[in-house]
């Protein structure tokens, strides 16, 4: 099977209200895409439309070609993970797992595969009412991995985790995708995905923002500035602003500088005998990337 996701100029509506205007993107395997945007900017419903959840008002979703519901065997073909809650609480793990495998022709062993794999192998007899959100979470993980297939969509996978289990998540989006399969992984935080996602598609009010590789991104986002330390910062704020340049302060001894130049800074700074221990090119975070595209895509600001 083609491990692609493929959405084509889709719309969704729900009465007079647009949840997703248009967008157009692929999700490739040997990456982990990620899609991002504020509360409301139409994931979760990009995601259900292309698991055949909900159907698209217009446009096209398919996954190696095909509508999801046409897939033969679909756990097989995609995994997914849209809702850790949407377990009946009474059963318990392994009988969960082995139901779902049981409806798409999976073997019994190929259940305690997966729940070894994400670390719920000693509480597989447990009842998923006495879960956690993180351990639902990782239920919820091994049900996407349990036909083994090439495309893996999870919806916010990292929610109710704790600070181990963050890290155990990002090192497994990883492996997958090293694996040769799709990865398409959904946040509002930016820095869940920073070091894990090799490309980003960035949601704004249902239209899309950004469709790029993340260093391409983080590059954009960090334009001509320049990094300055400082045991001077005032003084060395006032030379530089006087010679056109646009300077901020980051911490009590780091400035940065947009507007000149490394070389024509180190100048100045030598030239008023004003001290500096460093020079460095500004290397934006993911997160400061994504405030910088989604400043006007926010449905709920709050005063400043």
């Amino acid at each position: 099977m083609d491990a692609t996701i493929e959405v084509r100029d889709l719309h969704k509506r729900y009465g007079r209200t647009v949840a997703v205007d248009g967008i157009s993107f692929s999700v490739r395997p040997g990456e982990v895409t990620g899609f991002v945007g504020p509360n409301g900017a139409g994931k979760s419903t990009t995601m259900r439309v292309i698991l055949g959840l909900d159907a698209p008002t217009d446009g096209t979703a398919l996954v190696g070609g095909v509508p999801y519901r046409k897939l033969r065997a679909p756990l097989r073909s995609v995994g997914a993970l849209l809702d850790a809650g949407a377990v009946h609480g009474g059963r318990r793990a392994h009988h969960h797992l082995l139901w779902m495998a049981r409806s798409n022709g999976l073997p019994r062993s190929r259940v305690d595969e997966v729940l070894d794999r994400v670390g719920l192998a000693s509480v597989a007899r447990r009842r998923v009412g006495g879960f956690s959100l993180g351990m639902r979470q990782r239920l919820g993980i091994a049900g996407a991995l349990l036909g083994d297939p090439p495309v893996l969509m999870f919806d916010e996978p990292v929610n109710g985790l704790d600070p181990e289990g963050i890290v155990w998540i990002r090192k497994l989006m990883r492996s997958l995708a090293t694996e040769g399969r799709a990865v398409f992984l959904s946040s509002h935080l930016m820095r869940e995905l920073d070091g894990t996602a090799d490309h980003v598609v960035v949601l704004g009010r249902g239209r899309v923002i950004a469709d790029t590789k993340v260093d391409e991104l983080i590059s954009t986002a960090a334009g001509n500035r320049i990094e300055v330390r400082t045991s001077k910062r005032s003084e060395v704020m006032t030379v530089l602003a006087n010679a056109g340049a646009t300077v901020a302060a980051v911490d009590a001894d780091v400035l940065t500088v947009h507007g000149l130049e490394g070389e024509r800074i180190a100048a100045l700074l030598t030239e008023h005998r004003l001290p500096f221990g460093e020079l460095r090119q500004h290397r934006a975070t993911l997160e400061e990337a994504y405030m910088d595209l989604t400043q006007h895509a926010v449905e709920f600001t709050a005063e400043a």
